[in-house]
């Protein structure tokens, strides 16, 4: 049997529904009333004993001893045995289960008890097969371990690996544990459009669909901020969106194309509140979902206990890169000493965006520990607000750990003659080939001119944040269908 290919072994599986069916045996159910789960039952073992039970699960192992059969069923919450006699069924039934196929989908009905060797189980006095597995799962004793496999047939992976289908029950913890936090704090869930007529709200390259019926060009939106901040002006002074945002970008262990974000918008309050919001959350979920302020990731203890190190942007680039910005006053000497450093820079290359690179190079992967960055240039944050003692840098943090970006947050910019100037400026950019600058949204720009109040913004990536805390190395672990490249087979 193990030398059969895939083809011979499905071919006798579909001879086994077929004798079915011959028997009057329909092999897809559409219904089974399971009165407990696996879990339930084991570990209410002392008031069920002798007790009839419903279960339903998929066959994961059978133990043929002639006239007794052991079979492991997995449902939900996990596996548990059961002990099914040839005098409880009769020679002809008995025979028929055990044609069976590891894989078949079954419910069953009996008394819980527990085997000489001491396994609680269910001694089986119905067997129903609820729907037959004409494709072999993979072999046991080497289980799913391709990786590509794993993320295109992510079905096959929760099936075959625990731990996946725990990774993304704590994903929904994780979701869950924000959504109740921020509910409590006041905020109010909102929805607003994936489709636009202008990608804006972020500095990245938007997928671009056609709208037939209104033959107009429509953008996937790249992040949530605009329309919820044209909520702020409407009055609802408390907002958030989960929700998917579209990026038509690489692929990496950090990146996937389409990926989950939580914003919020909170009026009357400026970045040093939301910093302070941020870090009381992230702390909130973290011992809420995993009942411990310390986690490993990837082999590194992350402690998320208060507070949490502030550091200014600049401050950070002298103490890990040796360069000090303030001594630094025009594009072309930024330019000199970020070559100098080994960095590859364009001969246009403003001052800001250099700090940004000399940054992101020598600066981030050493933020381990949860940090928030403060301070980022003018020319890197379009939609922040200008520091009003040094208007070249901006009321603006990033929050850092394990290396890695996990929110971004900043007093609003609710000057619509600044933001105006923002956004003339990332046009050009646009017209120079940066296809990621923003456009021009004069919508947003108006309702800017009705009013924006003071207003304190938020965005955490949900997928890097799961990844943190279930110990994911790539986001594809943490995302149940990844983006992947066509198979050419």
């Amino acid at each position: 049997m193990e030398n059969l290919d895939i083809n011979e072994l499905m071919r006798i599986r579909l001879d086994k529904l077929d004798n079915l069916r011959a028997k009057g045996i329909e092999p897809y159910a559409d219904h089974y009333l399971r009165t407990h789960l696996s879990q339930g039952i084991i570990e209410n073992f002392d008031e069920l004993e002798g007790q009839d039970v419903s279960a339903a699960g998929r066959i994961m192992s059978k133990r043929d001893q002639g006239k007794v059969l052991f079979v492991h069923i997995q449902d939900l919450q996990g596996k548990i045995q059961i002990y099914i006699r040839v005098d409880a069924f009769g020679e002809e039934m008995f025979d028929t289960i055990k044609t069976f196929d590891i894989g078949d989908i079954i419910g069953v009905r009996g008394s819980v008890f527990r085997t000489k060797r001491g396994e609680i189980s269910i001694k089986a006095e119905d067997i129903t097969l609820l729907s037959k597995s004409l494709r072999p799962l993979p072999e046991k004793f080497h289980g799913l371990t391709n990786v590509d496999i794993r993320y295109r047939q992510r079905y096959l992976d929760l099936i075959m690996n625990a731990e996946v289908k725990e990774t993304f029950i704590t994903r929904n913890k994780i979701i869950r544990t924000m959504r109740e936090y921020l509910e409590e704090k006041g905020f109010l869930e909102v929805e607003t459009p994936t489709l636009l007529p202008i990608a804006g709200g972020a500095t990245a390259k938007p997928f671009i669909t056609h709208h037939n019926a209104l033959d107009m060009q429509l953008y996937m939106r790249i992040a949530l901020e605009l329309p919820l901040k044209r909520l702020i002006v409407g009055g609802f002074e408390k907002v958030f969106e989960i929700g998917r945002n579209f990026r038509n970008e690489g692929i990496s262990i950090k990146h996937n194309p389409e990926f989950t974000m939580m914003e919020l918008y909170q009026a009357y309050a400026n970045y040093e509140d939301i910093m302070n919001l941020t870090e009381d959350m992230i702390v909130y979920i973290v011992e809420k979902v995993l009942h411990t302020q310390e986690v490993t990731y990837q082999g590194e203890k992350i402690n998320f206990a208060k507070p949490w190190r502030r550091l200014p942007m600049l401050d950070a680039i002298k103490e890990y890169a040796g360069i000090d910005f303030t001594q630094i006053e025009t594009d072309e000497e930024a330019r000199k000493v970020a070559m100098e450093k080994g960095l590859q820079i364009n001969a246009l290359e403003t001052k800001g965006k250099i700090i940004n690179e000399v940054f992101e190079e020598f600066v981030e992967p050493k933020l381990i520990q949860p940090t928030f960055i403060i301070g980022h240039p003018v020319e890197i944050s379009p939609l922040a607000k200008r520091n009003a003692e040094n208007p070249e840098y901006t009321d603006r943090f990033e929050v850092f750990i394990y290396g890695r970006e996990a929110g971004n947050a900043f007093s609003e910019l609710n000057d619509p003659i600044d933001q105006r100037g923002r956004f003339e400026k990332q046009v050009l950019e646009r017209e120079k080939g940066d296809d990621e600058a923003h456009m021009m949204d004069e919508d947003f720009l108006q309702a800017l001119e009705y009013g924006l109040p003071p207003t304190g913004g938020l965005g955490i990536g949900i997928d890097r944040l799961v990844m943190l805390l279930t110990d994911s190395a790539s986001i594809r672990d943490v995302i149940l269908f990844p983006t992947m490249k066509s198979r050419e087979d």
